[in-house]
């Protein structure tokens, strides 16, 4: 079993190693959306095992993950496969299964980011957006949309005021979202947590007005650095809606402006 119970997360992600390449897991569902467990939370998860493979590759760099099916609260089975495992990287095979069918299957590279070159070259630019306690606070939303959304309990999650009218009834219709977010017991981000944050904010659909939550189909997440501790500064936006599907990017910012982590997912158009 993992020992870090630092945090809530790291309890909710925690893992129990069965053999060389199988785990078992417990999903917490307080980390639930819409009945199914978030799929962020499932990637802490998955992160958490591939960490436990090898000591000196603990960190992904990079994880694509095809969604087969909703994961529920309670056990799962998670098993690996080492495809090669170099000087610096490794790369495995994961899969979450519950009552013997897989609910996600995914690529990984692992590697050691605090062992990475230090230089930079970016034309990247943050989010341009008020600081976190002049936007508005996801804890302000109605029962309903929390009872929805458990998992929103789990963060402290700001919204840049500039692209939350869809909380009223105002969507900007852009197709961004931008905001702050953090774990809500304080403690600061790592790279497993920013998986997670990669997949947490609300649907940038909600910006277009089209409501409901969206199945992801796939998601590919980047961590490009060790975060700075502190609020990390999320842009989410979609580009292209078509044959019933859209992507969604989202890049993360920490507190010293560095961009720490990026994703793209394909999903479907909000049911309902």
């Amino acid at each position: 079993m993992t020992h870090d119970t630092s945090s809530e997360f790291a309890r909710a992600t925690a893992v129990e190693r069965n053999g060389d390449h199988s785990f078992t897991a417990d999903l917490d569902a307080g980390w639930k959306v819409a009945g199914a467990v978030n799929g962020g939370y499932l990637l802490g998860v998955a992160g958490r095992a591939l960490r436990d493979l090898r000591p000196t590759t603990p960190d992904p760099l990079v994880i694509s993950t095809f969604y087969l099916g909703p994961s529920r609260e309670g056990p799962v089975d998670i098993t690996t496969r080492t495809l090669r495992e170099g000087r610096s990287t490794a790369n495995y095979g994961i899969e979450l299964s519950q009552n013997g069918a897989p609910t996600i299957a995914a690529m990984a590279t692992m590697g050691n980011l605090g062992e990475l070159p230090d230089d930079v070259a970016t034309t990247a630019t943050p989010p341009q957006m008020p600081p976190p306690e002049e936007c508005i606070s996801v804890a302000e939303a109605s029962e309903d949309f929390k009872n929805a959304a458990p998992i929103i309990d789990r963060f402290d999650m700001r919204l840049d005021p500039a692209t939350a009218g869809f909380a009223v009834g105002k969507p900007s219709g852009r197709g961004l979202l931008q905001g702050w977010i953090r774990l809500v017991d304080g403690t600061d981000p790592e790279p497993l947590s920013l998986l997670t944050f990669l997949d947490a904010f609300p649907p940038v659909m909600f910006d277009l007005g089209r409501f409901n939550w969206a199945p992801t189909m796939e998601l590919t997440a980047h961590v490009r650095a060790l975060p700075a501790p502190g609020w990390i500064g999320a842009r989410i936006s979609t580009k292209n809606i078509a044959g019933g599907m859209f992507e969604e990017d989202c890049d993360l910012w920490d507190s010293s402006g560095r961009l720490v982590a990026q994703s793209r997912q394909l999903a479907r158009q909000p049911r309902g």
